[in-house]
């Protein structure tokens, strides 16, 4: 038995089932462009790029202390930025924004619980539509990042929108 433990990514003594502001990227499996392909200044997803999508955009409509905000579904990877909240009032300035509160299912409980839900029913999809039972869909982990300020807020939402216009700078870019 070996003695290699994992390192989390996490922020030590943080916790992620407090009401905060969150800036999410996932990346699939082998950095493999499998959501779509970039034309121009948008992405032309691939069904399993579609399904990121939709299952994203159904993450505020089943868990109630879900906010969403900006995300992009590029061909490698994901970004978005999530807001946890228990209450009316979000953690970090929000304007113009429409959510879903709609109670479907038990919540989150986490930030990290909110991601591997949401990776697993991606994947389950993905190989089920797709008929591919063994697809590795996402790599393992993710990157997340703490908005604490309106400014930082508003500097993620333009990276995440530009994100299209610089693939071509992604270190895993293919012109597939």
């Amino acid at each position: 038995m070996s003695n290699y433990r994992r390192h989390s990514l996490r922020l030590q003594d943080y916790d992620y089932t407090q009401e905060g502001a969150y800036f999410l990227t996932l990346c699939a499996a082998d950095h493999a462009s499998l959501f779509g392909v970039v034309n121009g200044d948008h992405i032309d997803l691939s069904g399993s790029g579609r399904i990121v999508q939709e299952e994203w955009l159904r993450t505020a409509e089943v868990r109630t202390e879900i906010v969403l905000d900006e995300f992009v579904v590029m061909p490698n990877h994901f970004h978005g930025i999530v807001f946890i909240t228990y209450g009316d009032q979000l953690p970090v300035s929000y304007p113009n924004r429409a959510h879903s509160r709609a109670p479907l299912q038990r919540p989150a409980r986490s930030l990290g619980s909110l991601v591997a839900q949401f990776k697993a029913v991606v994947t389950t999809r993905v190989r089920k539509e797709f008929h591919s039972p063994r697809q590795h869909v996402w790599q393992r982990n993710y990157h997340e990042h703490i908005i604490r300020n309106p400014r930082e807020l508003s500097q993620i939402r333009k990276y995440i929108r530009e994100n299209p216009l610089k693939w071509h700078l992604d270190e895993y870019f293919r012109n597939e």
